[in-house]
Formats: structure tokens, C-alpha cells, sequence
């Protein structure tokens, strides 16, 4: 169980992940958490960083998938100004959303990674879906829960690679 926690490389951010170091790791679906990894939790539009981003994965024929546990219409609308499809409530760590996706997208889970800014639900779903998971630093811890939650999950983000 806690190898299935452990994420398989980390980033500090998204924009870490350049089309070129995906391509180089075989990937051409990227499966992104919403919240505090694409954007603040109130973080209603895609900045114009995350359109650039968006645009030179697109360039280079990577897709991008929204899987979110969110049920609020802030997905379906970041989704629509972004340009991407999406999946929100994923009921992440189930791994069952991820699958989808990357079946809608006609990708094995090989091609396919899903990064996130948590263990206990990004990670572990990934890990059981098969597909490659990235952790990244949340974009903003705001509250108590958040920082509990962050701390309770260094032991594990320690084991993870850097991306390279």
C-alpha cells in the first residue's frame, strides 16, 4: 500500500514539464488535477503562463485532460477557456477517472502521466491506473487543513525522482 503513495517523480511546478522531457519519457497525454496544481482554489481562469504552456504541449502534439474532484462548474468552466476536455468528480484515488480519460483520449496508460499537487488522491490514483504520476508543490496552502495534509505527505514526495 505505501509504494502506491510514493509519486514517481516530482516537479516544482507544471511548467516544469517541457515538451521535450515528455516526449523523452514517451508521453502524449498529460492528466492534470485542477486545483492548487493548475490553479489556486479560487482560480476561476487559465493565466496566460497556462495558456502558453497549454499551447507549446499542443505544438508538440502532447494532449492535456482536466481530471478533477471538484463537482462545481468552475471545472467545466476553466475546462472551456482552456481549451481541454475534463472529468470532474473523479472521486479521486480511485483510479477509475484516469482510466477513462485516457481511453477517450485513445492513450495507454505507458503514454499517459497525471500530475497533482496530492498523494493521498492524485498520486494514488495514478499509481493505480498504471500511468506515470508526478507530484508538484500546491500553489497555495491557505489553510490549516492544507498545511496538515502537505506535512503528512513529505515522507513520501522524499522518495519521489526529480523529472529529468
Amino acid at each position: 500500500m505505501f509504494s502506491s503513495l510514493i509519486p514517481k517523480f516530482r516537479v516544482k511546478s507544471i511548467f516544469d514539464l517541457s515538451p521535450e522531457l515528455l516526449m523523452k519519457h514517451g508521453i502524449s497525454l498529460v492528466l492534470t488535477d485542477l486545483d492548487n496544481t493548475l490553479a489556486p482554489y479560487s482560480g476561476q481562469e487559465p493565466s496566460d503562463k497556462l495558456i502558453k504552456w497549454k499551447n507549446e504541449l499542443s505544438a508538440a502534439s502532447i494532449d492535456i485532460f482536466i481530471v478533477s474532484n471538484t463537482r462545481t462548474e468552475r471545472a467545466k468552466k476553466f475546462s472551456a477557456l482552456w481549451g481541454v476536455p475534463y472529468i470532474d468528480g473523479a472521486k479521486k484515488p480511485s483510479p477509475d477517472a484516469l482510466i477513462r480519460a485516457a481511453r477517450r483520449m485513445n492513450r495507454a496508460p505507458g503514454e499517459t502521466l497525471l500530475i497533482g499537487d496530492q498523494i493521498f488522491t492524485d498520486v494514488w490514483s495514478a499509481n493505480r491506473a498504471g500511468v506515470l504520476s508526478v507530484i508538484v508543490e500546491p500553489l497555495k496552502l491557505t489553510n490549516v487543513f492544507y498545511i496538515l495534509r502537505y506535512i503528512a505527505e513529505l515522507p513520501f514526495r522524499a522518495f519521489a525522482k526529480k523529472f529529468e
